[in-house]
């Protein structure tokens, strides 16, 4: 089999690059060429429509998959929650490496009395609005967008009380600070803190390349979360939440959807024995969407529409 070098994808921000790196180092450690290709991402890249028939959601990958879809990269490494759940066509999964922390936590600035009171909290993400929302009514959140590095500094130059991130991504580049509190009673983004390799359909060479960093645990899992948001959303974002554990051969589901002012949370814990994973984030999602989901889901949709 001929060798080549693999030339990994990255969009080019610190958090990305160090998931490159990472992947660049396993595949190093296991004898293969590599080389980083870094890929500026812009939401405002014209599509040529024929490449994309697929998942076009994705503002974080779309810059990566269109330079997969090229030839000019091999395989992208993304934080696996940002991938939509539909991969573009001719573009697989390779690859989920072992997961880091699932946890959120709230970056804040020490003073932890608006706790008890009246505090403003920042977020780009639905799911944390409409949880954080759920536990203190009286706040108010903030919209908060960009890259680790960007929202850090946002929080700082604005009279936010605090803002929420993943830890995991914090963690992985030295920038979680000491005045943080783990949110430990809020359900994370499916597959938070695990990334994903991608790479081209026909590409045996590099798939199977790729297979050898798999973390078989950790893709049951993701896979189980993925498919539940799936199920769920129908293209639509909403606030959910899925968190998949293995204990000794069961795995375990906790999975949420909430209205997006919070007030409203369906929820669902299961348990099943892992070697039937395969459909289990689709039962849970249908039990939902059977007790109320569906309708939920058409109100979180409608709101949206109206938004944009």
């Amino acid at each position: 089999m001929m060798s080549k070098i693999i030339k990994i994808g990255t969009r080019d921000s610190e958090l990305a690059l160090w998931q490159a790196h990472t992947v660049q180092q396993q595949l190093h450690d296991l004898g293969f060429q590599t080389e980083i290709v870094a890929v500026k991402s812009t939401g405002d890249i014209i599509l040529d429509k024929p490449l994309y028939e697929l998942g076009i959601t994705g503002i974080f990958t779309k810059t990566l998959d269109i330079a997969m879809l090229k030839g000019e990269v091999d395989i992208a490494v993304h934080s696996m929650k940002d991938v939509p759940t539909a991969l573009p066509k001719g573009i697989v999964q390779a690859a989920v490496l072992e997961r880091a922390s699932t946890l959120d936590i709230l970056v804040h600035k020490g003073d932890l009395s608006f706790l008890e009171n009246m505090g403003i909290i920042a977020t780009g993400s639905l799911r944390r609005k409409a949880q954080w929302l759920n536990k203190f009514p009286l706040h108010q959140v903030e919209d908060l967008r960009g890259n680790v590095n960007t929202r850090l500094q946002k929080l700082k130059e604005n009279p936010w009380n605090g803002a929420i991130f993943a830890a995991a991504g914090l963690e992985r580049i030295n920038l979680k600070p000491d005045s943080f509190i783990n949110l430990d009673w809020m359900i994370p983004a499916p597959a938070q803190g695990a990334m994903v390799v991608v790479a081209m359909e026909q590409d045996d060479y590099t798939k199977e390349a790729i297979a050898q960093l798999n973390h078989r645990e950790t893709e049951i899992c993701t896979h189980v979360e993925r498919q539940f948001l799936k199920t769920l959303e129908g293209g639509c974002t909403a606030p959910i939440g899925a968190l998949a554990v293995i204990e000794n051969d069961n795995l375990l589901l906790k999975g949420i959807l909430f209205s997006l002012d919070g007030s409203r949370k369906l929820a669902t814990e299961k348990q099943i024995n892992i070697d039937l994973y395969q459909n289990f984030g689709e039962l849970c999602a249908t039990e939902i969407l059977k007790n109320g989901g569906s309708e939920l889901m058409q109100s979180i949709k409608k709101a949206l529409d109206k938004k944009h």
